[in-house]
């Protein structure tokens, strides 16, 4: 079990079994916390929650996990810091305004003025 898995498990145990709300707070994708939840059950070998209509509710290997993983990520060492890119890069040139407006009587700005 992965450090990031189990915490994804316990916050949606922290928003009230309520996933949408979890996923927003976590800043991933539903679907993302889905399949989360199963791989963590097939790994476990028995359901985590409880899933009726109108709300989840945890079983008892639900609960059993909550507290094994909520002790892992107090001991867990923090991630590390990730590098800062360096800054600079290649300039990009200025394309100036676009082209001037055409006005009616006036040569094209863009054409050359063809000689006889």
């Amino acid at each position: 079990m992965k450090i990031s898995e189990l915490q994804r498990f316990v916050a949606i145990v922290d928003e009230g079994m309520h996933v949408p709300r979890a996923a927003d707070a976590l800043g991933v994708p539903l679907a993302s916390l889905y399949s989360t939840i199963d791989k963590l059950e097939t790994e476990v070998g028995h359901p985590l929650f409880t899933r009726s209509k109108p709300n989840w509710s945890l079983t008892p290997a639900g609960v059993l996990l909550l507290e094994e993983a909520r002790t892992r990520i107090t001991e867990a060492p923090a991630p590390a810091a990730k590098p800062k890119a360096p800054s600079g890069g290649k300039a990009k040139a200025s394309k100036g305004k676009g082209r001037a407006p055409i006005v009616k009587g006036q040569p094209k700005p863009y054409k050359k003025r063809q000689g006889r």
